[in-house]
């Protein structure tokens, strides 16, 4: 019984824990997702090849965070093509493809995303 009552709470804990880390990943805002991969340098070092594989996962998780909110100001859809742009280079970042330079670099335009969002 014991053995079983153990068993339970350490389930009931892991449930608990991995609710609240997703609950975590969904209060990223885009301040923050700014902060850190751009301010930061996250995106750049991900782009110049310098960043580990810890931190491309985590340019990508700012990024689909930032692609899962609403912008403030401009189209959802212009939105959406440019986080899914920004997305898609830090998931080729990830898969250690050739051409994560490239799109990060275009996709990680501040001026073109700020003139119409911000």
């Amino acid at each position: 019984r014991l053995l079983i009552a153990v068993c339970a709470v350490g389930i009931g804990l892991g449930a608990f824990f991995a609710a609240t880390a997703r609950a975590e990943e969904e209060k990223i805002t885009v301040k923050q997702v700014m902060a850190k991969a751009m301010k930061g340098g996250l995106c750049k070092k991900v782009s110049d090849g310098e960043a580990s594989d810890e931190e491309k996962a985590e340019l990508l998780k700012l990024f689909k965070a930032m692609a899962a909110a609403k912008p403030k100001k401009g189209g959802e859809d212009s939105w959406a093509a440019k986080t899914k742009a920004l997305v898609a280079g830090a998931q080729a970042a990830v898969d250690g493809k050739d051409n994560a330079k490239a799109l990060l670099g275009k996709a990680a335009n501040c001026k073109a995303c700020h003139d119409v969002h911000k």
